[in-house]
């Protein structure tokens, strides 16, 4: 499988954006989807996670009520909408999928994408 993240870029503070992370190469559906993000000099980090057939949802305590992830099994696409962004936000976010359970632990997923960078400026 291949996935090829986009939507990243330049955004004020308390902006919004949409990332896409489309997938190609197996049955999308069979695997949970996430989000992390790495900044600069920090260790990547958990930001979402989606089911299988998007039924439940997980989100780091620091994104919940401004981030939503959804998918869409007919486009093999997962997307992290982005609200009221923070400059602590910043980070290149990257996609990924796993299979089996939904989960947050990174060493579970198997497949990642190359990263979109996400700037939020105060």
């Amino acid at each position: 499988v291949q996935l090829q993240a986009s939507g990243g870029g330049l955004v004020q503070a308390g902006g919004s954006l949409r990332l896409s992370c489309a997938a190609s190469g197996r049955t999308f559906s069979r695997y949970v989807s996430g989000w992390f993000r790495q900044a600069p000099g920090k260790e990547r980090e958990f930001v979402a996670a989606i089911s299988r057939f998007g039924r439940s949802t997980l989100y780091a305590d620091s994104v919940k009520g401004r981030f939503i992830i959804s998918r869409d099994n007919g486009k093999n696409t997962v997307y992290l909408q982005m609200s009221s962004l923070k400059p602590e936000d910043t980070a290149v976010y990257y996609c990924a999928v796993k299979p089996y359970e939904l989960g947050l632990d990174a060493k579970e997923f198997d497949t990642w994408g190359q990263g979109t960078q996400v700037t939020v400026s105060s």
